[in-house]
């Protein structure tokens, strides 16, 4: 029998185990519940769809997955998700602990909070500072924001810069956690380097989602202006196809290739293969996919903003954030120093298994969670 303090539930992610439209929350959360659970935890973790008829509830890594449907509109799909789950976990007891993902949507903490439940939220960045937002947008995750600070019992940022933003805007301590670098062992099967026509060592890569922030109208102008016979990969896309998607995919270079949502360990054999991996994000909180990169020892190629230089210290190559031009530089240098990007790459992988350890991470949020 599970203690009724240790029970939990999870919002704010798309999908367990991650798929299409996945995100930084749905890979921490495939690592941090199931570790939760082999701790004596019970998790139900919410996830969206957005098709008809809703999958049944199933269980990930003993985790219990409860898909709720949502609107297909960009940027009302969480709202009326978190809306309909927030009326579930009240209506059914789900659990005692209630863990947020995403400072938008913490208005959900006031009737949870009410409700007596123990509310956690997850905040990953300053996100009213995202140029993917509209103005209203932007309007809207500022005045959560100020939800989050005064509402939940904790919050729980994942990066030092975006923790001492909010204690100074906010006047309050909150609590750091960063995401682990621990990354499974996977077999060497190339039948995804086959089916899309790569080779290892031949390729530079990114996986994301397709959104300005992540910073693809740097990266493939700078590419295109590159002399190698190496391709560029571009894995992901995003939930509902925008102008800017169309417009970055409307590239004439035959070395610029986008093979849409590759999952799993798929996923990992293309970023252990790679060159080099390109991060040439605007806004990012504890990058999840920095730190996976680094933990696979692939050279890493990354902006300089400093939630990423706090990740990479000086075992990565960074150009000037927002700069196509050093960008560029940057992709030379990597094509003409292979030592020392690799020399970088085996560096860094002590360096972020020392910082960033999924059981520890573990530790910490059940400390947090029965304080």
């Amino acid at each position: 029998m599970i203690e009724k303090n240790k029970r939990i539930a999870a919002f704010g992610l798309r999908s367990l185990p991650p798929k299409a439209g996945s995100a930084g929350e749905d890979k921490f959360s495939s690592e941090l519940y199931p570790r939760l659970v082999q701790r004596g935890w019970q998790v139900t973790a919410y996830t969206r769809v957005y098709e008809s008829p809703v999958p049944e509830p199933y269980d990930y890594r003993g985790v219990r997955i409860i898909p709720v449907k949502t609107t297909k509109r960009s940027g009302f799909d969480t709202l009326l998700h978190s809306a309909k789950v927030t009326w579930l976990i009240i209506r059914n007891n789900t659990g005692k602990v209630i863990h947020i993902h995403n400072g938008g949507n913490s208005i959900w903490a006031l009737p949870l909070r009410l409700c007596g439940k123990r509310v956690f939220v997850g905040q990953d960045g300053v996100d009213w500072k995202r140029e993917k937002w509209p103005w209203y947008g932007k309007l809207y995750l500022y005045i959560s924001a100020m939800i989050t600070a005064y509402v939940p019992n904790d919050v729980i940022i994942d990066n030092i810069f975006s923790k001492d933003f909010f204690e100074k805007r906010f006047k309050k301590k909150f609590s750091f956690i960063p995401y682990g670098s621990e990354v499974p062992e996977v077999d060497d099967d190339d039948a995804i380097l086959k089916k899309l026509g790569i080779t290892p060592g031949e390729y530079f890569l990114f996986v994301g989602r397709f959104i300005p922030d992540k910073g693809l109208h740097y990266l493939i102008p700078a590419f295109e202006q590159v002399k190698t016979g190496k391709k560029l990969v571009l894995v992901g896309g995003s939930p509902n196809p925008s102008e800017y998607e169309k417009k970055i995919q409307e590239t004439k270079d035959e070395r610029i290739l986008f093979p849409g949502y590759v999952y799993g360990d798929d996923t990992v054999r293309l970023m252990k293969n790679a060159y080099a991996y390109i991060q040439p994000s605007d806004v990012e909180g504890l990058s999840p996919v920095i730190l996976m990169v680094m933990g696979l020892a692939t050279p890493l190629i990354c902006s300089d903003i400093q939630e990423n230089r706090f990740i990479v210290q000086e075992h990565a190559t960074t150009f000037k954030k927002g700069n196509i031009d050093d960008l560029k530089d940057q992709l030379e240098f990597a094509l003409a120093s292979l030592d020392v990007i690799r020399q970088r790459a085996e560096a860094g992988v002590i360096s972020v298994r020392e910082r960033f350890n999924w059981e520890t991470i573990t530790d910490q949020h059940i400390e947090l969670f029965q304080s």
